[in-house]
């Protein structure tokens, strides 16, 4: 294959643009965004301290939880700092190898983040339908592999994409990325080369990720509904149903939004590019803004001593 003058060897240094279209009302967009990253830090931050205070709460339904609020901050500080230093200093510039690394730290987190949903549905599926085998089934040794596996998961499968693109892509038309964080498509259209692999693998990577996951929450929860339409009592139903819910809003504004994000980029060609930019950021934003939130109001246990620390 034959390679332009024009392209850049092994670049050193690339640079993030932010927002293509909106470059003058970045600064006023920061705003929001620094609002949702606090609002984030400070609900996911007091979701670790008070499961970690309460022994009441050291369960697998929010030793989960927990997890998932870790994961958030992780996310959510990966990619905020170098935003806000894009919209409000005007620092665009990154090395080459931090690019890759927030890279592979973005779709880790993400990953994680799905894993940790799905393992959320099979304890509840555990807790609905099999309640007297519950704590037999869900041990600490069990929640505890459950993580780790999640985790190595994530890291197998994320690895290989920043290896893909470290060891075949060597020459690259422009430094210039067109969004406001490190994006793996984002990163290999830089490339003056045959970028078919990466492309595939991140397909791969993605499809198996989420159809993986969805199916498995997907199917919990239908034998879930099933369980709980068959109890005797309205109150019983209802009990049941109401332990469900938050985690079914935090899965549904989770995938919905990865959904739009994932397919405005593959196929909405007449989408303009701040409308995918921003959505793409929203999707890593939302989540940890939100999961506290929802957490907070629809978790009596966790709302408890959330008004027991405001009171004190």
């Amino acid at each position: 294959m034959s390679i332009s003058n024009m392209t850049v060897f092994m670049p050193s240094v690339l640079t993030l643009i932010g927002i293509p279209g909106l470059e003058s009302v970045q600064c006023w967009i920061g705003i929001p965004f620094c609002a949702m990253y606090l609002t984030a830090m400070i609900g996911n931050s007091l979701l670790l301290i008070i499961i970690k205070s309460e022994r009441i709460l050291h369960e697998p339904m929010y030793i989960f939880v927990a997890m998932l609020g870790f994961t958030d901050i992780a996310l959510a500080t990966t990619i905020m700092p170098k935003m806000l230093g894009i919209f409000w200093f005007h620092v665009p510039e990154i090395y080459f190898d931090s690019c890759l690394l927030q890279m592979g730290f973005i779709h880790t987190f993400e990953c994680v983040e799905s894993g940790i949903l799905l393992a959320m549905a099979l304890d509840r599926y555990v807790a609905i339908c099999y309640p007297l085998r519950y704590t037999a089934i869900l041990t600490n040794q069990l929640v505890t592999q459950i993580g780790a596996v999640v985790t190595l998961r994530a890291a197998i499968l994320v690895a290989p994409s920043l290896a893909l693109i470290k060891c075949r892509l060597q020459f690259y038309r422009t430094t210039i990325i067109s969004h406001c964080y490190c994006e793996h498509m984002a990163i290999v259209k830089l490339a003056a080369e045959n970028v078919r692999v990466n492309k595939i693998y991140g397909l791969f990577v993605a499809f198996a990720v989420a159809v993986c996951d969805i199916t498995f929450i997907t199917l919990s929860y239908i034998q879930i509904f099933i369980t709980v339409f068959r109890l005797p009592q309205k109150e019983a139903r209802w009990k049941a149903f109401n332990t469900c819910i938050a985690h079914i809003c935090v899965f549904l504004q989770l995938y919905l939004l990865a959904f739009f994000s994932f397919f405005t980029h593959r196929f909405g060609a007449h989408v303009p590019p701040y409308i995918h930019i921003l959505f793409s950021s929203l999707y890593l934003l939302v989540p940890p803004f939100l999961n506290p939130l929802v957490y907070g109001a629809k978790t009596k246990q966790i709302r408890i001593h959330v008004v027991k620390i405001l009171c004190s």
